[in-house]
């Protein structure tokens, strides 16, 4: 099969993480590597198998048609806003700036 060259924007991270990983499996560079990675992952699910939702959803039986479900998510939105949310910023962004030294 013939390859198509492509670009890709990793974290640094992930990037030394993939190039560590492919030394371990003997692969002949990154390329490789995330090749495999994405022919294993295309083999997990063959023919790009779709997961259904059925069943995961619950309509209450007296409004089939939801014709109360606007209200109702507009009901727990309401609700959800109503709670308090705790906010707290790491000890690091509450440090004063260093001072600067004064002119003249």
């Amino acid at each position: 099969m013939a390859k198509s060259p492509i670009s890709i924007t990793l974290d640094a991270e992930n990037v030394r993480w993939l190039k560590g990983r492919a030394r371990a499996v003997g692969a002949r560079g990154v390329s490789e590597l995330i090749d495999q990675l994405v022919t294993d992952a295309r083999k997990q699910s063959p023919g790009g198998v779709m997961r259904s939702v059925v069943g995961t959803i619950d309509i209450d039986p007296s409004d089939p048609l939801l014709e109360g479900a606007r209200a109702a998510v507009r009901d727990l939105f309401d609700a959800s806003l109503g709670r308090p949310v705790l906010v707290k910023e790491p000890r690091a962004a509450l440090r004063p700036a260093k001072a600067r030294p004064r002119r003249g």
